[in-house]
């Protein structure tokens, strides 16, 4: 069955074949499709057996590959939930049993090295030969909005793991397309305040920033936000995606007079771009903040977040507050060895989500999914009760402030942030139009 699923050759990258077996029990008769409902994408074709199969991008080689592969462990584990009905998967989707109405879930992975050519290929694949009943993945925001544009030309479902560009559900929202992290403009609301508060007003700020959508959006909402209260931009340092060398950036920043390093980068170019700041002397002279993070990179710099101020999405000691991302943490650690990071909690509750509103719906059939997340209903999460705006399918969730620890403070080795705050979403987020979304029609 296995064979008949996922064929040979699905990307010149070389997909990796994998399939989530049945978790516990056994398989569950197949179940009649939805004959009364007209054909749209891959439904009902994609469910008419006993399974559906959801097709997965994220990159597991380039820059964002360490991101990339925490990602897809939070799928993995969240399919494996929902196949053998969970504990944690029924506190987010009550009705789930076993699998997702009844189906059994099997995936595909492809590698989509961060680049949106590799994804839309690979998951174009799975849609025509797999019929993937949903999408997924992301990291790079670049791969984020090529996939909402395939998801709207096939009419099948994307939801979005990372992507932090305001336009992936700003002007380049599509009705079939589903955002949980937050991004670029909720982070600068967010951990705006907190900068002007520790750092006073009318600062000068260096910007190390990604040549692309992400980049772009979050230094300007940054540059938005921090203008309010009189801080200015000495200089903007514009970088390509995997720049291997940030000597010539960093002389430019060190020649600025800026007060303040704003470090937009991530993923792998984080680590890097902040590890040779450090060598150029930067750090020594300015204040570093990383208003979008995940937390590896504590790890990775070798003590340069200590004391360092950084926004993001999760992170394990939230566990103390929230008793779903304490059970999440539990899991998660048992079967991979470690505490999960961002791009993994993600994964998993985005996925959950999915599958709520699929029950929920009462059927694969995507106007009916959509609409189902269009009703705006809270949701549990692992931060709380989150809900999704009907206008622009971007989740209203809170953005996470974190301090880095320093060394002596830490109370085991994973312990590299205290969280500073929570800051509800309804708040933060500007109004659904602002950006330019415009969603498009259900069929």
């Amino acid at each position: 069955m296995t064979d008949d699923l996922i064929r040979r050759g699905l990307s010149r990258r070389g997909l990796l074949q994998t399939t989530a077996g049945l978790i516990g029990g056994s398989m569950l008769p197949a179940m009649p499709a939805f004959a009364e409902d007209k054909p749209i994408g891959t439904y009902p074709a994609g469910v008419s057996g006993s399974t559906a199969f959801i097709g997965i991008s994220v990159p597991r080689t380039g820059t964002y590959a360490v991101q990339g592969e925490d990602e897809l462990k939070g799928y993995q584990l969240a399919i494996e939930h929902i196949n053998s009905g969970h504990e944690l998967i029924k506190k987010i989707s009550p009705k789930t049993s076993k699998g997702v109405l009844g189906k059994e879930l099997k995936f595909g992975v492809a590698d989509s090295a961060a680049k949106p050519n590799e994804a839309v290929q690979a998951q174009q694949r799975f849609i025509s030969e797999n019929k993937a009943i949903m999408i997924t993945g992301g990291t790079s925001s670049a791969v984020a909005v090529a996939l909402n544009k395939l998801a709207q030309r096939e009419k099948v479902i994307f939801v979005c793991g990372i992507s932090g560009s305001n336009d992936t559900t700003g002007k380049d929202c599509v009705r079939y397309g589903f955002r949980q992290c937050f991004y670029g403009q909720t982070a600068a609301a967010a951990i705006g305040p907190v900068l002007v508060k520790q750092f006073g007003k009318g600062k000068k700020v260096a910007y190390l920033t990604p040549d692309y959508t992400y980049g772009h959006t979050v230094t300007k909402s940054m540059q938005d936000f921090l203008a309010t209260a009189g801080w200015t931009t000495a200089t903007n340092q514009v970088a390509p995606l995997g720049a291997p060398d940030y000597s010539s950036y960093l002389l430019n920043v060190a020649n600025s007079g800026a007060e303040i390093l704003i470090n937009v980068n991530w993923g792998h170019d984080a680590v890097l771009s902040t590890q040779q700041a450090k060598q150029f002397g930067v750090l020594d002279k300015m204040k570093l903040v990383v208003p979008y993070q995940v937390p590896f990179i504590a790890r990775e710099t070798g003590g340069l977040m200590q004391g360092v101020y950084a926004a993001t999405d999760y992170w394990w000691t939230l566990e103390d507050k929230f008793p779903l991302a304490k059970l999440f943490n539990e899991t998660f650690e048992k079967k991979y060895g470690y505490k999960p990071e961002w791009g993994a909690e993600n994964a998993y509750i985005s996925f959950a989500h999915w599958a709520r509103m699929c029950e929920e719906a009462g059927s694969f059939n995507p106007p009916d999914v959509i609409k189902t997340y269009e009703k705006g209903e809270p949701l549990p999460s692992f931060v709380g009760d989150v809900h999704y705006r009907a206008e622009d399918h971007q989740c209203v969730r809170p953005v996470v402030i974190v301090r880095g620890k320093m060394t002596q403070h830490m109370k085991n080795k994973e312990d590299y942030w205290e969280v500073v705050e929570v800051v509800p979403g309804e708040g933060l987020m500007q109004k659904p139009d602002a950006f330019g979304c415009h969603l498009g029609d259900y069929t």
